[in-house]
């Protein structure tokens, strides 16, 4: 299988339709230094201008933790100077997932702990397997969630249950994240790579263009009230009723046959 590298730590492998985009800092158990949050940026920059990327995956290549946060050791020698200089590159990863105009998945096990954990947070879909360990440690050591997660969380899980878990700082495991709605599907044991590909792989089955506009009237409708997040909706709709996937659409499924979409 072929893969693009973005700098050391983050590659790119392509299943048909399908981008797995792949955090590869085993010796670090992923942790997000500096150089790893602009390779991450850099690879979504690529992705999100690729046509032919219908669905991204998001994936570890290590064993035991999907991400453990951001680099502390490379935090312990910075200073303030040098934190507030890379406060732009760190958030770039972050954004860099979280506005990806496609459908994507984290495949999560292990420990997905803080930055690793708003990664994850940032994608539309969590998939986790029963070693997964998630939480929100940052008050623990003296800082708040910075890559999205004091939005993100209460999104998934109202605005109560979010702050009761950033203000405890605690962690939760795979049957309890699942129960609270903190990850989305849970695989069988050592399967959250795979049950993501193949959820990616039916997602990516259906017009490129309508999952990208699907995808931005859900992003953007949501938190407003009813009568704007319908205007939000009808202008997605808009964007795609006379596309040529929309001709196809329904010409393949009159005459019976799968669509063969031109993505425009």
């Amino acid at each position: 299988m072929s893969e693009e590298r973005f700098g050391e730590f983050v590659g790119v492998r392509r299943h048909g339709y399908v981008a797995e985009l792949v955090l590869d800092r085993p010796k670090a158990m992923n942790a997000v230094s500096t150089g790893m949050a602009r390779s991450i940026a850099a690879a979504c920059a690529a992705l999100a201008a690729d046509r032919d990327a219908r669905v991204v995956v998001l994936t570890s290549s290590h064993e035991r933790a999907f991400c453990v946060g951001a680099d502390l050791k490379e935090r312990n020698s910075f200073s303030d100077a040098d934190l507030v200089r890379q406060r732009p590159v760190a958030r770039g990863a972050y954004t860099g997932v979280l506005e990806l105009p496609m459908p994507t998945i984290a495949a999560v096990h292990g420990f997905a702990l803080g930055g690793g954990f708003e990664l994850a947070l940032s994608c539309d879909v969590i998939v986790a397997d029963p070693t997964a360990v998630v939480g929100l440690p940052e008050v623990s050591v003296g800082v708040i969630p910075g890559g999205g997660g004091t939005q993100l969380l209460p999104r998934r899980v109202g605005a109560a249950r979010a702050a009761e878990l950033i203000f405890t700082a605690r962690r939760l495991e795979a049957a309890e994240a699942h129960g609270l709605g903190l990850v989305d599907v849970l695989a069988a044991a050592g399967r959250d790579r795979e049950e993501a590909l193949e959820l990616a792989a039916r997602m990516a089955a259906n017009s490129p263009v309508g999952l990208r506009a699907a995808k931005r009237a859900l992003r953007l409708g949501h938190g407003l009230d009813l009568r704007a997040g319908l205007e939000v909706e009808d202008a997605a709709w808009r964007s795609v009723a006379f596309s040529g996937d929309r001709r196809e659409g329904v010409a393949a499924f009159n005459e019976k046959r799968p669509a063969q979409w031109p993505g425009e």
